[in-house]
């Protein structure tokens, strides 16, 4: 599946929607976006049942500072509308991988749980 461009005006929709988000906030100057572009794209291919958005943060500064990204690239997983993963930094394709099949193993219900829990 190719990947989604993300705006002010789609985001809210598209990351709230059931099933998994992995949103990568990027800019076209940025030499690490640059890198990270193509395993993005590849893992988009290779998971048609996981929704993979990019957010422009030039043309976005509001999504991503709604989002306190300071660093760039930075990826985002969510989950049936949860935030379960946030972290700047290029990840190689292995890594990726990896951090696919542990949002797929997540128990929604006892993540939910615990968010509620905290004060």
């Amino acid at each position: 599946m190719a990947t989604v461009e993300l705006t002010k005006d789609n985001f809210t929709e598209i990351v709230t929607r059931p099933g998994t988000v992995l949103v990568d906030f990027w800019a076209s100057w940025c030499g690490p976006c640059r890198m990270f572009a193509p395993v993005f794209e590849q893992a988009a291919a290779r998971h048609g049942d996981i929704t993979f958005g990019k957010v422009d943060t030039e043309a976005e500064a509001d999504l991503a500072r709604a989002f306190g990204i300071s660093s760039i690239p930075t990826l985002m997983a969510v989950r049936d509308g949860v935030v379960v993963y946030s972290q700047a930094g290029a990840l190689p394709a292995a890594a990726l991988e990896e951090l696919i099949g542990k949002v797929r193993e997540l128990d929604m219900a006892q993540v939910r749980s615990s968010a509620q829990a905290r004060p």
